[in-house]
């Protein structure tokens, strides 16, 4: 069977960290392209993430806002966290809703699996939607900070439309969200 990227992959030459961050890496590889040619190819690596769905049994979401540095804003979004080393992504995804958000979830059904960045990152985000919501204490990480929104779906497809919502893992979770309570899509 032929192979359907022979034409398009990149061989690594050689591998440098050009910066070691206490949660990003940065790496530069210097590549041979498909026709011999060789540059350089610099990217991040990060330890992937789960981000969430919680839909209480109302029919409305549990949404965050929250202050990102790099853009100077905050931001409206679904609950959402990277892997910790050794951990699975079901146990990060238990782990974040409550710490972000204090509910408990009966159950976390997988989603989907999206590379958000891919021309400059590996990170990969494991989507989940929680469901059977039990309220509880949130046990926010030192220095995190967020308020929680409880809104009804057709809420944030309107502030997809609007502008609003701009995430991009957020966009991706109402786009399957709004599918699966159409019925179309079964997770």
């Amino acid at each position: 069977m032929d192979d359907p990227d022979k034409g398009l992959r990149e061989t690594l030459i050689s591998s440098e960290r050009v910066f070691d961050g206490g949660f990003l890496h940065i790496n530069r590889d210097r590549v041979e392209l498909p026709d011999g040619a060789t540059t350089e190819r610099e990217y991040i690596v990060h330890p992937g993430a789960v981000m969430l769905i919680p839909l209480l049994d109302d029919g409305r979401l549990v949404m965050e806002r929250q202050w990102r540095y790099p853009l100077k804003r905050a931001f409206i979004e679904f609950p959402a966290g990277k892997i910790d080393a050794g951990e699975a992504p079901l146990e990060t995804a238990r782990r974040e809703l409550i710490e972000e958000t204090g509910y408990e979830a009966a159950s976390l059904d997988f989603v989907a699996s999206i590379n958000n960045a891919i021309s400059y990152s590996t990170e990969h985000i494991e989507i989940y939607l929680a469901r059977g919501l039990t309220a509880g204490q949130r046990q926010l990480d030192q220095g995190e900070f967020l308020d929680i929104l409880l809104i009804e779906p057709e809420q944030l497809l309107g502030w997809v439309r609007d502008g609003t919502v701009t995430d991009v893992k957020t966009i991706i979770g109402a786009f399957w969200l709004e599918k699966i309570l159409a019925g179309a899509w079964q997770v």
